[in-house]
């Protein structure tokens, strides 16, 4: 375990607490990660990485994906710091947000299992420049289109 101050530093980002609410319910790809936080790959990455050095995640390649998961975090402090942000992030409307779309992506079979088919890459005509996309788009693009229906809608 690292020390303390490395440990507290690293969940104190926003982003950082959110994907740790996320990887308290279960191991998820990085895609899935960049749908449902609507953020860059490269930001989401750059955070992942940051917790995997401070030792509260680690990371698992399942061919082309990237799987991260929670670290143990049974001995004292931590296990008390991750009961809590769970019991505490419940009442954050943006953590409330991202396990509903977490839910439905699950629901959906849009979640990406380990071992699991790759999805159906569409790719762009040769020449165009463009590069190849998944047919899941982009969740600030989408609209996040997978919430739970009935679910509230972030207020702006």
């Amino acid at each position: 375990m690292r020390s303390a101050p490395q440990f507290f530093r690293a969940l104190a980002d926003r982003t950082r607490l959110r994907i740790v609410n996320l990887l308290a319910r279960g191991p998820l790809c990085v895609c899935d990660i960049r749908y449902i936080l609507g953020q860059p790959q490269s930001s989401v990455s750059r955070h992942l990485a940051l917790l995997r050095s401070s030792e509260l995640v680690r990371d698992r390649r399942d061919g082309m994906r990237t799987f991260y998961q929670l670290t143990d975090w049974a001995p004292g402090l931590r296990r008390g710091v991750l009961e809590t942000l769970r019991r505490e992030l419940k009442t954050e409307h943006e953590c409330r947000r991202d396990l509903e779309i977490l839910a439905a992506l699950k629901a959906s079979g849009e979640c990406h299992r380990e071992g699991a088919e790759r999805p159906v890459v569409t790719h762009a005509p040769r020449g165009t420049g463009r590069r190849p996309t998944s047919r899941r788009p982009y969740a600030a693009q989408a609209g996040r289109s997978l919430l739970v229906e009935g679910a509230a809608r972030p207020q702006r």
